[in-house]
């Protein structure tokens, strides 16, 4: 059973970063197909894919996030990294790291394609 766990997050001011970490156990990161992937979801607004890498490396971003937010493979080969720079208060929100090993087509940042996830952190950025 794959398991994940979101930390990093916290109360920051506009302008500064942030590194989240998801740790997880369970998970072949190496298999084909496997993605791990970073979504957020601000109150009152639908969850919204931010990054995601897969088993080659190989890096996806929503366009809004591409220049601010840098997903990699962290120290240890069970940690996945979300670096986000110059935080804006837009980018309040609860932060998932999800995962999959299953194929699947059409956009990387879609939660459908997403079976196992995190149960979250909390991001606040304040002006």
């Amino acid at each position: 059973q794959v398991r994940l766990v979101e930390s990093g997050g916290g109360s920051v001011q506009s302008g500064t970063s942030l590194r989240l970490s998801c740790a997880a156990s369970g998970y072949a990161f190496d298999d084909m197909w496997s993605y791990i992937a970073w979504f957020r979801q601000a109150p009152g607004k639908e969850r919204e894919g931010v990054a995601a890498i897969n088993w080659l490396g190989t890096t996806t971003y929503a366009g809004s996030m591409k220049d601010r937010f840098t997903i990699s493979k962290g120290s240890t080969k069970n940690t996945r990294y979300l670096q986000m720079d110059n935080l804006k208060p837009e980018d309040t929100a609860i932060y998932y790291c999800a995962a999959t090993t299953e194929r699947f087509t059409g956009w990387v940042l879609s939660a459908s394609n997403f079976q196992s996830w995190g149960q979250g952190t909390q991001v606040t950025v304040s002006s």
